[in-house]
């Protein structure tokens, strides 16, 4: 049986351990940050800035940074009982009270490629994009 430790950052430095602060990014992206919020991706926050010019413009009515869709119940998720919900970066609503789903992709992951399929399926009604 293996018996776990916790280290302190000295030993850490000399075994090469990097502590969670430090760690690299999954992906190498940078995180911007605008208005207070830190987005994901540059293209993300530059998106988010497009959309307040267009507010402020009046082109859009409004929009919401990261709404949540739920895909499946957690009382009909049999697996782990917590059911699956998809967060998009984005939901803009528009002058003739439409609205619009919109995710800024620079990387598509097979779980975002099944959660899309699932939300397009669950969601017709709603105009999904990808940007």
């Amino acid at each position: 049986m293996t018996r776990w430790k916790s280290v302190n950052k000295k030993e850490a430095k000399k075994l090469g351990i990097k502590s969670a602060k430090n760690k690299e990014l999954k992906y190498k992206n940078k995180k911007p940050e605008v208005d207070g919020i830190v987005f994901d991706s540059k293209k993300e926050a530059a998106y988010y800035i497009n959309l307040k010019i267009l507010r402020e413009a009046g082109k859009i009515k409004d929009f919401h940074l990261q709404p949540v869709f739920e895909l499946l119940e957690s009382k009909k998720d049999l697996v782990t009982g917590r059911g699956i919900y998809y967060r998009a970066d984005f939901k803009v609503i528009n002058n003739d009270g439409s609205e619009e789903v919109i995710d800024v992709k620079g990387y598509k992951t097979y779980a975002y490629k099944l959660k899309k399929k699932l939300f397009l399926a669950k969601y017709p009604d709603l105009n999904f994009r990808e940007i």
